[in-house]
């Protein structure tokens, strides 16, 4: 795929970015309980937070779990060239249309609410994440 695609799905999720901050998770619980809480369909999850080197953290402990067969979900930000490899599905990068079909389903759940690209693409990852076997989630912190 191309890097239109990605691009587009940016532009999309801009479009969306509230005004107005807010810190609490109220709109990610909202968009998740509209999702049907995939978030009680994950694979057993490993939450890296911290000012520094989340990253690498999930890397190493990924390529841990991966060296001894197990299949691992992950969720980072930011990526570093295309918008698709913040997520991994069972050790592989989600595809782009994929991804999009994901966010077309947050999108929909959502109903024009406002949301930051980094909550639906959470959702959106969180969803997938539900509905893909594996062994391990490892999800990094928004905003720690």
């Amino acid at each position: 795929m191309s890097q239109e695609i990605s691009d587009a799905i940016l532009a999309r999720m801009m479009a969306l970015h509230p005004k107005v901050i807010d810190l609490t998770l109220d709109r990610v619980w909202h968009l998740l309980e509209r999702l049907g809480n995939p978030q009680s369909d994950l694979p057993p999850v490993i939450h890296i937070a911290g000012t520094n080197g989340k990253g690498s953290t999930q890397a190493m402990i990924r390529a841990g779990l991966e060296a001894v067969g197990h299949k691992v979900h992950a969720y980072t930000s930011p990526h570093l060239a295309r918008f698709h490899e913040r997520i991994r599905l069972a050790g592989n990068l989600i595809s782009e249309p994929s991804l999009s079909d994901y966010l077309d389903i947050c999108y929909a759940a959502n109903d024009g609410a406002p949301i930051t690209y980094f909550e639906i693409t959470t959702c959106a990852a969180i969803l997938a994440m539900a509905r893909t076997p594996a062994d391990y989630t490892l999800l990094e912190v928004g905003l720690g």
